[in-house]
């Protein structure tokens, strides 16, 4: 699935114009993964990729594919604790789901949780630096464009490019 979990970066002047920066409208969607909280401490982030990446083969079946047969999207999905996918509490408190998209009537294998993403419109950022997050935050502040949901982070599995995903408006 993903090798390194790292926070996804962005461009010094975060613009629409110059940035990379995107909006797209995604329904309700299915991600299983291996769910942890910030509450495990430091590094559970890069430990649940880890088993995600080891156990996969336990998954791979369920992974939603294109028409070309590739995986449709990996996902950390992020919730705050109440799994209402607010977002995280002062963005450092809350649940993340190391995983893959999958056809909405999968069933979690033992070990794995199923979560329904619900439909947001998106503003989307390609990672390219350590500050994409703080610098999508204060982007959305200056433009007074509110936060409605958690964040998540997507890689697409054709490029290998990693996003953050910040949901402006719930379906």
């Amino acid at each position: 699935m993903r090798k390194n979990k790292q926070a996804a970066p962005i461009s010094k002047n975060l613009r629409e114009d110059t940035m990379k920066m995107k909006r797209c409208v995604k329904e309700s969607f299915v991600v299983i993964g291996k769910m942890g909280s910030t509450l495990e401490g430091e590094g559970f982030i890069q430990r649940l990729w880890d088993d995600a990446n080891t156990h996969f083969g336990e998954v791979q079946h369920l992974a939603k594919k294109d028409e070309n047969g590739n995986i449709s999207g990996i996902w950390g999905a992020m919730s705050d604790f109440s799994h209402s996918f607010n977002p995280w509490e002062d963005f450092n408190k809350g649940l993340y789901l190391a995983g893959v998209e999958c056809n909405e009537n999968a069933e979690a294998p033992n070990g794995w949780t199923k979560w329904i993403i619900p439909g947001y419109e998106y503003i989307y950022i390609e990672c390219e630096n350590d500050s994409t997050f703080s610098e999508a935050i204060k982007y959305l502040e200056d433009n007074a464009i509110p936060l409605v949901g958690a964040v998540h982070d997507f890689t697409c599995p054709q490029t290998g490019k990693n996003y953050m995903f910040f949901p402006i408006r719930k379906l």
